[in-house]
């Protein structure tokens, strides 16, 4: 269903019993982003938040994606897979063959509808521009700051709008926008992004390049900005469909060549000019959970700021799992399983993205299997198609087509199961892949900007050809705790060894590091006990990090490993036999504790995770029964103090 504007999604939200509104007054400044975290993190995504009373003439939207339903509310459907199967059923019309007239005559309504989703440029002003700010200022803007080492303010929720200048397609996107004064920002687009290839164009033709912010309007069209369309594909089209009904867009007032939904709750207008120097922009906290860390980026001159009346301003914050934009990432996750399966690679059956891997770090795929090789055939597909590219750790699933196919398959949201039939299929030796490629720029974890490691993990049931002569499974000993290891290796300070126990041959162990090598050399240590025998794959986590807290655990280790760098194998005879070319069993070690100059050779700056500080901490600690929006929570960032390193929060 379309909203009218985003008023009418707020209400909507209250009448369902989703949102709180907290009329005393709090600081835009760190406060609402850990009052926030703290709700977020309450359990099924808590509720959105209306800040009312935030200093400035606007009030600030927070979390209003932040649980299934809400994002299901924000895009007018009663589950996300219900997009899912509305999207194969267009392919299937579309695609299947067209034999007779009335074959061809049963299209109609769909071509009908396709036009009905196209965004409209509709003459005169919007909503959006009811109210024309007389200079132009964005710190009369409640923007947030949302953790003590950001670099200052950001726009966290803009919806940026470039055109190709030779073309005229247009882009939207969301890219955080840091405040530097009342008319500049920064411009925060990574390299492989639209507006960027946009910007380039715009050098090669030395003009100014005109861009235009909107914040607010239908929540479809901030989900919009963030999903991975292909360049070709107008997001406001994706927005139509979603809403059922066409965009309606007006023209900016100082940018003309720009168009912004007439809906928006505010329009930040501007240009970037490729003559300018850059500006460095950063730290801040982001989705990772790590601070990223800062660069140099275009700015951003404002030329004018439009509102409607009674206008919300809307924001989000990102830091350590789970917040709000893992709903978006959800909603990208079900809405684009349908197009890639159909139009890429057909033999995906169920495709999810674990909260821990923060998007792209992991993502798990199941397959139908029908010959040897087609995990990698897969694996390599899936690398190369669009924003999948920075995926770093895929797992790869499939049920056994003895068993009658996707029948005896486990759920993939049903993560046991799931590690119990892939381990079950793996052997580390010969069924983990290793390749290198572009990355997210925000990883911190490769040795280069922007490119690193990936692995495929593929755990699909194994045809004859795909089995290697000699590999034997061992039966795992789940008859000893963790104390086996910590009081003979001091390094180690905490083993996760319930995973065992459910049939999974996986260890999680947390290092305290202390020379170059000492992963490599522990984990063969470790590889030579009788007691690991059977064990596939060991995680290393940092020593601050406890290890039997499997959520922090594997949220940490998926973004402190490059897999090509940070793998060893440990291959051992099998039954304690003599090295033979038969008869071995394999395990892998992974390090995903944090790289430094001197124990790893790493070169790069290693960012810290995102906490708030004591100051803010206190404030809202004092204030929260004032608040009135229901039991203490106390800060989450509480569990994660140990976890800094030194003083600071972004480098060592």
């Amino acid at each position: 269903m379309a909203w009218k504007n985003q008023q009418h999604f707020i209400e909507a939200l209250e009448k369902a019993g989703e949102l709180l509104r907290i009329k005393t007054y709090v600081n835009p400044e760190l406060e609402i982003a850990e009052i926030t975290d703290r709700i977020s993190k309450s359990g099924n995504g808590g509720k959105a938040l209306l800040f009312e009373n935030t200093g400035y003439d606007f009030p600030v939207l927070m979390n209003a994606y932040g649980s299934e339903k809400r994002m299901c509310m924000a895009l007018g459907v009663n589950h996300l897979d219900d997009i899912t199967k509305e999207i194969e059923g267009l392919f299937h019309l579309l695609s299947s063959p067209k034999e007779s007239i009335v074959d061809k005559l049963k299209l109609l309504p769909k071509l009908s509808q396709f036009a009905s989703w196209m965004p409209k440029v509709k003459k005169g002003r919007g909503e959006c521009q009811a109210v024309v700010m007389e200079n132009p200022d964005i710190t009369k803007l409640p923007v947030i700051k949302c953790w003590p080492k950001d670099g200052g303010p950001f726009v966290t929720l803009p919806v940026i709008h470039t055109k190709d200048p030779n073309t005229s397609s247009r882009n939207v996107g969301m890219y955080r926008m840091q405040v530097f004064g009342p008319a500049l920002t920064g411009m925060h687009w990574h390299k492989h992004k639209v507006s960027a290839k946009h910007f380039a164009e715009y050098k090669k033709l030395n003009r100014k390049m005109p861009v235009a912010v909107a914040l607010g309007g239908d929540p479809a069209y901030a989900y919009s900005a963030t999903a991975p369309l292909p360049e070709n594909v107008d997001e406001y089209m994706l927005a139509g469909f979603l809403r059922k009904k066409k965009v309606e867009l007006v023209k900016c007032i100082t940018q003309s060549e720009i168009e912004v939904p007439a809906d928006a709750d505010f329009v930040i207008e501007g240009y970037v000019d490729p003559g300018d120097e850059l500006i460095w922009e950063g730290p801040f906290g982001d989705h990772t959970g790590y601070y990223s860390l800062p660069d140099w980026y275009p700015k951003f001159h404002i030329t004018a700021i439009t509102h409607k009346r009674s206008a919300v301003y809307p924001a989000t914050i990102v830091g350590i799992p789970p917040q709000e934009d893992a709903w978006l990432g959800k909603a990208t996750e079900r809405i684009f399983l349908a197009p890639i399966k159909m139009t890429m690679v057909p033999e995906i059956t169920d495709m999810d993205m674990p909260v821990e891997g923060v998007f792209h770090n992991l993502v798990i795929t199941q397959i139908k299997k029908d010959y040897a090789g087609q995990g990698q055939k897969v694996m390599n597909a899936m690398w190369g198609a669009g924003q999948m590219m920075f995926n770093k750790i895929l797992v790869l699933t499939s049920p056994s087509p003895s068993k009658g196919g996707a029948l005896d398959s486990p759920k993939i949201s049903d993560y046991e199961e799931l590690a119990r039939d892939i381990f079950k299929n793996l052997n580390p030796a010969t069924d983990i892949y290793f390749s290198t490629g572009p990355m997210d720029v925000l990883d911190h974890s490769c040795s280069k900007l922007g490119f690193g490691g990936k692995m495929c993990i593929d755990g699909t049931y194994k045809f004859e050809e795909e089995k290697e002569d000699g590999y034997e499974q061992s039966a795992v000993n789940c008859k000893w705790g963790e104390s086996l290891l910590t009081e003979r290796f001091k390094e180690i300070k905490s083993v996760n060894v319930s995973l065992l126990k459910k049939d999974i041959p996986c260890l999680v162990i947390s290092v305290e590091k202390n020379r170059p090598g000492h992963i490599k050399e522990l984990h063969e240590q470790l590889c030579s006990l009788p007691e690991i025998a059977g064990i596939k794959i060991i995680l290393y986590v940092e020593h601050t990090v406890d290890a039997n807290d499997l959520p922090v655990a594997l949220w940490r280790f998926c973004n402190n490993l490059d897999p090509k760098r940070d793998n060893y194998l440990a291959k051992r005879p099998a039954n304690n036999q003599q090295p033979t070319v038969n008869g071995y069993t394999s395990c892998m070690g992974l390090d995903g504790t944090r790289k430094t100059k001197e124990l790893d050779g790493f070169q790069r700056d290693w960012p810290n995770i995102i906490v708030a500080d004591d100051a803010t901490i206190n404030s809202v600690d004092e204030k929260w029964e004032k608040l009135e929006i229901g039991a203490f929570i106390p800060s989450p960032s509480l569990k994660f103090k140990n976890q800094i390193y030194g003083t600071e929060a972004v480098v060592e």
